[in-house]
């Protein structure tokens, strides 16, 4: 009897199962009729009920009392995933919360197959810590322990723009030379893969792939950097002290301002710090606004705006960002222009990943056919223009945003399980 398998996409922002059904790849409903969903968890502290996706962030908006985590996949490779969170009266390990989401995740595929699934891909970025070659297998380790966990027990991986390709692959008719650029909400990753008709029903392919690189930045860098561009200065950052020698130390802005270190801000030193913060500030006013998010526990309320900021000046519209504060008002307008200039460097990034991945394949532009984009953050038009541009000549296929990973992996997981 064949074992019944399937792709888990484990995303930064947004999380997918793909499966083989009469021999196609389909995603399968993770929340209710939706094929994606948000990675996120809520310890839901009044029902005592953890949930996930849209009603973690749904009961989180609400202000139930609780701990929502995003961005889990972002610890992958560094110390915070050995270490605990409090939750409510126990503490977990963020690798726990992490073993959550993937058995969410899992009993959607269950049901899907009718039956307890084992056999399992799992998509990774080509590099989840950059030039840490140590740091970036442990990476992929953790994320096994917690995969097997749950009850998969034979665990394959394959990179996430390969998978990508994989789904791209499926629509050709003749041979072709791809860039896979999958930009996500916490990698950015490139694949240079030769697809056929004839290529795509062979097991082994490793011989049609021509470089494979990727940075770590993402949907959330370009989030967390526009909030320290507009954001923070509005709480503090950057600003003097009141003897005029030195601005405010920057450490608890940061943390704010990334998603997976906002619940270190929920302590008591914390706000002792914060206090001291404001004493020896020039503009103790700024600070208190910081200090009213974080006593009201709104940090990931006010992350939750800023993406929503990107998301509409990506789309070329004006924006606001409201900090929610109980005693004032704040409202940030933003131009689209606003973006663009707090996510220039990380686009550099970005490009110069291009550079690499075109010497490693050792191509010339001109070779590249066709340009395949998928990740959330490719619809950010200074990243799209940054990589389209270097390809004047090849065609651009935009392919699904959130599911081109998942369909991948269930091929992909087709081709070893099968």
């Amino acid at each position: 009897m064949k074992p019944a398998f399937g792709g888990i996409d484990f995303g930064t922002s947004n999380s997918t199962v793909g499966i083989i059904d009469n021999g196609m790849a389909r995603l399968v409903p993770v929340e209710g009729a939706a094929v994606t969903i948000p990675s996120a968890v809520f310890f839901n502290f009044e029902d005592g009920h953890t949930y996930f996706g849209r009603r973690a962030i749904e009961d989180y908006t609400l202000n139930s009392e609780g701990r929502l985590m995003r961005a889990l996949k972002s610890v992958l490779g560094t110390s915070l995933i050995h270490e605990k969170t409090r939750i409510k009266a126990r503490t977990m390990p963020f690798s726990d919360i992490i073993g959550l989401v993937l058995g969410h995740l899992k009993s959607h595929l269950d049901t899907a197959h009718g039956t307890d699934v084992e056999h399992i891909v799992l998509g990774r970025p080509v590099h989840f810590v950059d030039e840490d070659e140590a740091a970036d297998r442990s990476a992929q380790d953790e994320l096994e322990k917690a995969a097997r966990k749950q009850g998969f027990h034979h665990i394959e991986f394959q990179f996430e723009p390969i998978a990508a390709a994989m789904d791209y692959e499926q629509t050709v008719e003749r041979e072709e030379i791809a860039l896979i650029a999958d930009i996500g909400g916490g990698t950015s990753d490139f694949s240079i893969v030769r697809v056929s008709p004839e290529a795509r029903r062979r097991a082994d392919r490793r011989e049609d792939v021509l470089a494979n690189t990727g940075v770590h930045v993402g949907g959330t860098d370009f989030d967390r950097l526009l909030s320290v561009a507009r954001v923070m200065p509005e709480l503090g950052y950057m600003t003097p002290t009141k003897d005029g020698k030195r601005n405010l130390p920057v450490s608890y802005f940061f943390d704010l301002a990334t998603w997976q270190r906002i619940n270190s801000l929920y302590t008591n030193k914390a706000m002792t710090d914060l206090r001291q913060i404001r004493y020896d500030a020039a503009r103790p006013h700024l600070v208190d606004r910081m200090i009213d998010i974080v006593q009201h526990r709104q940090g990931h309320a006010l992350a939750g705006r800023v993406e929503r900021a990107k998301i509409e000046l990506a789309e070329r519209r004006a924006a606001a960002i409201d900090f929610g504060l109980a005693e004032e008002k704040v409202l940030v307008p933003l131009e689209p222009a606003a973006l663009d200039e707090a996510i220039v460097t990380a686009v550099a990034c970005i490009d110069a990943t291009v550079d690499a991945t075109l010497a490693e394949a050792g191509l010339a532009v001109e070779r590249v056919d066709t340009l395949f984009m998928t990740g959330g953050s490719t619809g950010i038009p200074a990243v799209h223009i940054a990589i389209a541009r270097r390809f004047p000549q090849a065609r651009i296929v935009k392919g699904d945003v959130f599911g081109s990973v998942g369909l991948g992996l269930a091929l992909d997981a087709h081709r070893k399980f099968a």
